[in-house]
């Protein structure tokens, strides 16, 4: 970049320094962001299509999943990196809607565009666009409803909502009975607030059977197998020794040399040894305990002894199936064999080792009040285990929103059409230039029934206007029944979704479509820390040589 002084020309950014601005820079970002957004705007809705994404080593993920779609695509250009970053956002805080959250972003950005071009400043653009999502936030409440976090059967319908037109749909019911179940058992009251974390239901994938042959596991699924095969493989009545400390003879922290100059002392030293780790032993033994998972190593000579004992021993458990371990059957972690007594163990009715597949898998199973459980899935192949995993972590994160807020809304596109319409009225007591930026966001919100139409084959303008004429006659909760192709209740039909997911999804792309509209200079930058850059969005590392579009 050159600067004139005086006649003087004056180097401020280097010849190879690309900077784009002005409506060059907002067009750049606004194309960048909507072709994002298309891209995952097909796998919309019960019949949207799949994707698949091929690695540069050939892998392959065969999904519909937004957030992972995004993911494992290689994005380059900044813009289309921030629209990311919200399937990303809406991910963590919700679990599903991550589509939505896109699609709407990349459609209020079309429409700004649009604005634009007829000269309407983007700060104009952008409060308008802030008032309406504060608006947006308040109708979406109002028109939620309450519901009774005690009806397993509402509860199931949220879930099964967020997985229909997933891999896993010909077994959703099945399916999200479990996940209800898995949820319920995870949950925990404290001062009067529901507290659920995700991170206690443990899922384990093994290829083979049917996505029917999916099981809940009241208790923990351990992918090991005992160390010794003179061990029992299965134990009822089970009492559980967790320990996190190695049942091995320990080597010195600094370097130890042990001269021996008889044959009598070396078996003395082999037998010093074996009486140390059979005392190991003896006292797992003494604390009454049968079943041992150890975080650490076991040596050979004491996985025999524990065989002679009969005690079914794990090692080198993970330090988080441990917790889940503790957890589930009430255990405690204890860190050194010497503390271990009858009070540290736990219980669980079976502990037995199971072949699935090709694999040897440990069952810690029916423990009396689990608060970590274990989810198999299992699929004819790879691609539809991870399919179904996709879809199950989906529903774990609607079914404790909608538990949380206790608070849900009719699917099928009908909030978006009830905020859409209440906008418009809104948009007129509003006036000045911020009235066409509400009524260009009530515009966008549309785009999500007008998609779950297009991509079931429907006409989209004739279902739109079926659906506004509903909701003016008929009330709130007219969306879209896709297989039908006509707009039905869908409380009743039990299409329903957590309040939460669309509160995000609306709050998230408003946020990213104010910060993309506000840039009109995209300048290169010297290696900025991701701090200083703003994340990922805002590393722009490596724009010098030109900015590529994906």
């Amino acid at each position: 970049m050159v600067a004139q002084l005086g006649g003087q020309p004056v180097l401020i950014l280097s010849d190879k320094a690309q900077r784009t601005y002005g409506r060059d820079a907002q067009r750049s970002n606004i194309l960048a962001a909507r072709i994002i957004a298309e891209i995952v705007k097909s796998t919309l809705g019960p019949r949207g299509m799949d994707k698949m994404l091929v690695d540069s080593i050939g892998d392959v993920v065969v999904t519909n999943d937004g957030v992972t779609i995004l993911k494992e695509m290689e994005v380059e250009h900044p813009a289309a990196k921030m629209m990311v970053e919200v399937a990303k956002t809406q991910e963590d805080e919700v679990g599903d809607g991550t589509t939505t959250s896109v699609v709407i972003a990349g459609e209020l950005l079309k429409k700004a565009e649009e604005l634009l071009d007829q000269d309407v400043h983007p700060t104009v653009i952008a409060k308008g666009y802030r008032m309406a999502a504060e608006k947006a936030e308040e109708i979406l409440n109002s028109m939620a409803v309450d519901i009774d976090i005690s009806d397993d059967e509402l509860l199931k319908k949220v879930a099964s909502t967020a997985m229909t037109g997933k891999g896993a749909e010909k077994a959703k019911d099945y399916l999200a009975e479990l996940v209800v179940k898995a949820v319920k058992a995870v949950a925990e009251e404290m001062n009067g607030e529901i507290s659920i974390d995700a991170d206690h239901i443990k899922i384990e994938k093994k290829v083979g059977g049917g996505i029917e042959d999916t099981q809940l596991i009241q208790g923990v699924i351990i992918d090991k197998e005992r160390v010794h095969p003179g061990m029992p493989r299965k134990v009822k009545d089970a009492k559980i020794a967790l320990i996190n400390a190695p049942i091995e003879i320990e080597k010195t922290e600094f370097d130890a040399e042990i001269r021996i100059t008889d044959p009598n002392q070396l078996q003395a030293f082999l037998d010093e040894e074996e009486r140390m780790l059979r005392d190991m032993v003896e006292k797992v033994k003494a604390s009454g305990a049968n079943v041992l998972f150890c975080q650490k190593g076991i040596d050979d000579l004491a996985q025999h002894f524990l065989a002679k004992e009969g005690i079914f021993a794990v090692r080198r458990v993970k330090k988080s199936d441990m917790e889940k371990l503790s957890r589930a059957t009430g255990a405690r972690i204890v860190t050194s064999i010497d503390d271990l007594s009858s009070d540290d163990l736990g219980y669980a009715g079976v502990v037995e080792e199971v072949k699935i597949g090709d694999d040897e898998m440990v069952f810690v199973r029916e423990c009396r009040d689990p608060k970590s459980v274990s989810i198999l899935i299992r699929g004819g192949s790879e691609h539809i285990t991870s399919e179904v995993e996709r879809a199950i972590e989906d529903c774990l994160g609607v079914v404790p929103a909608a538990i949380r807020d206790k608070k849900i809304v009719p699917g099928g596109g009908a909030p978006e059409i009830e905020v859409a319409s209440k906008l418009r009225d809104y948009a007129k007591t509003v006036g000045g230039r911020e009235q066409l930026a509400i009524e260009a966001f009530a515009d966008a919100l549309e785009v999500i029934p007008r998609a779950l139409a297009e991509n079931a084959g429907l006409d989209p303008i004739d279902m739109l206007v079926d659906l506004r004429s509903r909701h003016e006659k008929e009330g709130p909760n007219y969306g879209l029944n896709v297989y039908k192709g006509e707009a039905v209740d869908m409380l009743k039909e039990g299409v329903v979704e957590p309040l939460r997911v669309k509160t995000q999804a609306i709050a998230s792309a408003s946020e990213v479509a104010v910060m993309i509209l506000r840039i009109d200079d995209v300048i290169a930058a010297k290696g900025l820390s991701k701090e200083e850059a703003g994340g990922e969005g805002g590393e722009m590392g490596g724009m010098g040589g030109g900015m590529p579009m994906m």
